[in-house]
């Protein structure tokens, strides 16, 4: 069975390569986001680059292919290998941009990548100022599951000093990242 997964896998990535339907492209990387879930994948999905097609995705116009991109990132970085990857391949970035997404789903995955990517060393990338400012922004949220998570954030991942950084700079400023629509 073992061997079959694999070659599963490797049929769906060829698939979203050589397919040009945008619709099969999105049913393809949700599979694969999807197969992410179960650790039992991760070594197959490292084998076969899906890190790195994650990680490209998350670029793309389409925000179907950001939505199931970043949710598959937010599922691999839980495994230690995937989450060194990522943080080497300047993954954290690319991630927080997706704070600045009007989708919801993909402004939660992201907020839970940055927590499950936060370590000593990628502390200062994950918890910069814009990043906290943000976080200060989706805990007043109408949305309770993202006004709740940022809060997690802010109280589990930033320093008070931060925190309080933030808040006074976020007084003098007028622009910042919009609140994803519901």
């Amino acid at each position: 069975m073992e061997l079959g997964r694999l070659e599963y896998l490797q049929a769906l990535v060829t698939e979203f390569q050589v397919t040009d339907s945008p619709e099969a492209k999105e049913q393809v990387l949700a599979n694969l986001a999807n197969f992410a879930y179960d650790p039992k994948n991760y070594e197959y999905l490292r084998q076969l680059q899906v890190l790195d097609l994650f990680l490209d995705m998350l670029s793309e116009d389409s925000e179907t292919l950001v939505e199931f991109a970043i949710g598959g990132l937010c599922n691999l970085c839980l495994d230690k290998t995937n989450k060194d990857y990522i943080l080497e391949a300047n993954g954290v970035e690319p991630i927080i941009n997706c704070l600045s997404s009007s989708n919801e789903e993909t402004v939660m995955s992201a907020v839970t990548a940055l927590m499950f990517l936060t370590t000593p060393q990628s502390r200062q990338q994950t918890t910069a100022l814009p990043v906290v400012e943000c976080m200060l922004r989706f805990s007043l949220s109408a949305s309770r599951r993202l006004s709740n998570l940022a809060t997690v954030f802010l109280e589990d991942y930033c320093t008070p000093q931060q925190v309080e950084e933030a808040r006074n700079l976020s007084k003098h400023t007028a622009v910042g990242i919009p609140l994803p629509r519901d």
